[in-house]
């Protein structure tokens, strides 16, 4: 058989072992061993593309970090606070726990950097709280799964650290540009949930209190200060990124440990309403004790323990491509397009297609290479094509078949994925139109960076 056969038979038969339920980090490292083999390429170029990522990828250490914060915001009881502090500002409106919930999305965003931690955790704990007012749980389930794809761009970010890596951009810069277009997304999705909710009738409102406010924001005060301290050190120079991650454990293990005996003190009962704690209780979070760190780190390094191993046999699957010409396929294809607006926009219909059925992780990795050396070519700045390029990616999360957090959205909250698939076409709307205007007005990731 010739060797176009093999990889024919190589790349079905992995496709099909993905369908089957493989591990996509199975999946992309049994094809690139096939392929090595077919096209004669040394297996020691892989094992030298794995050692480099793991010996010289200083960038990527704030990635387990960035998960580990946010496990820690969890346990700690701060990510509650800031959900409180969202449902006292947004309850009295229509809709106000669903719009809520996006917000809570949207700063548990700004310290974890994680999509599916996003998901996992806002819907835990605002989902049951949404059935009980009168929301539909297929609806619920999917707020929890589109507040999440602000995640991976409401700096930190974990997917911007591996972009930077593999770009060779500054990682401080991409958080930056991440900020209004994060926000952007988050007002997009609370005003899609405003209007389904308004249609439909769904939601217990809460009085406009002014006081309810105060308390909640004071409640919230250890995590408007750990997002303040990030974005203040990032910004300024102060710290890299993966320096701004380790400040931030070190920051939630302080508060945690300090917190949890002067909860225990004070004699605040986490589960009282918000109106029968005292203003001095919501100074103080519950916190953790020194024997639950090891559990947490656990959680975190289950995840990372996934990710990073994924980044390097990704960096090989690039590799193989590239001896395929794969990249020079595709270079080829997208320049042909033209100019500025038809190489943005093939770029954006390749990210698309391309996230619907792979993780944003492999998606960024395998393209991201090819797709903006041509994006500079015509004169779309690096910078921003990299904002286009990673919200294309996290529309991905709740675009099927793959939707990442269609299926953690799906497992904490009950509600099968086929079920609330109807429910995320609104918060699709609304994602897709602000990638658009991100994409048209590249001063929305460029305009605050430092030295612009």
């Amino acid at each position: 058989m010739t060797d176009g056969t093999w990889i024919t038979l190589i790349s079905v038969g992995v496709t099909l072992f993905f369908m089957l339920g493989t591990p996509v980090l199975l999946v992309i490292f049994y094809w690139v061993i096939g392929i090595s083999f077919v096209i004669d390429l040394p297996l020691a170029n892989t094992g030298n593309e794995l050692i480099n990522v793991f010996s010289k990828g200083f960038a990527l250490l704030a990635m387990p970090l960035f998960i580990l914060t946010g496990d820690l915001i969890n346990q700690s009881g701060i990510a509650r606070r800031l959900s409180d502090f969202a449902y006292s500002v947004l309850g009295w409106l229509r809709g106000g726990l669903a719009m809520a919930s996006i917000a809570a999305c949207g700063l548990f965003a700004a310290i974890s950097g994680s999509n599916s931690a996003t998901t996992a955790t806002i819907g835990s704990m605002l989902h049951p709280e949404m059935v009980k007012g009168n929301y539909d749980e297929r609806f619920s389930a999917a707020t929890a799964a589109a507040g999440g794809t602000v995640g991976i761009i409401i700096p930190p970010s974990i997917i911007f650290i591996v972009y930077g890596f593999l770009l060779n951009l500054p990682i401080s810069d991409l958080f930056v540009a991440g900020i209004i277009p994060g926000t952007l997304m988050v007002l997009g999705m609370m005003t899609a949930a405003f209007i389904i909710c308004t249609i439909n009738g769904w939601g217990v409102l809460i009085g406009l209190s002014v006081s309810r406010m105060i308390k909640t924001g004071i409640g919230a005060w250890l995590g408007f200060f750990a997002i303040g301290l990030v974005l203040w050190g990032i910004y300024t120079g102060r710290f890299s990124p993966t320096e701004a991650a380790g400040v931030t454990v070190g920051f939630c293990v302080f508060i945690g440990l300090v917190s949890y005996p002067l909860n225990k003190i004070m004699g605040s009962a986490s589960d009282l309403p918000v109106e029968e704690k005292s203003y001095a209780s919501m100074f103080v979070v519950e916190g953790f004790t020194i024997p639950q760190i090891p559990s947490i780190v656990s959680r975190s390094a289950q995840i990372s323990g996934i990710l990073v191993p994924l980044i390097a046999v990704s960096v090989a699957m690039q590799q193989v491509m590239s001896s395929l010409g794969a990249k020079d396929f595709i270079g080829e294809f997208v320049t042909g397009m033209g100019g500025y607006y038809a190489v943005l926009f093939t770029s954006m219909a390749i990210v698309f297609v391309t996230g619907m059925i792979l993780e944003s992780l492999p998606v960024t990795i395998i393209l991201a290479p090819i797709l903006a050396p041509i994006a500079a070519s015509v004169g779309i700045d690096p910078i921003h094509f990299a904002v286009v390029f990673l919200v294309g990616a996290s529309i991905g999360f709740v675009t099927p078949p793959y939707g990442l957090n269609l299926y953690v959205a799906s497992g904490v909250t009950g509600v099968p994925y086929f079920r609330l698939l109807r429910y995320i076409v609104p918060y699709l709307i609304a994602l897709i139109s602000v990638w658009f205007f991100v994409a048209l007005v590249p001063e929305t990731a460029l305009m605050i960076l430092p030295d612009r």
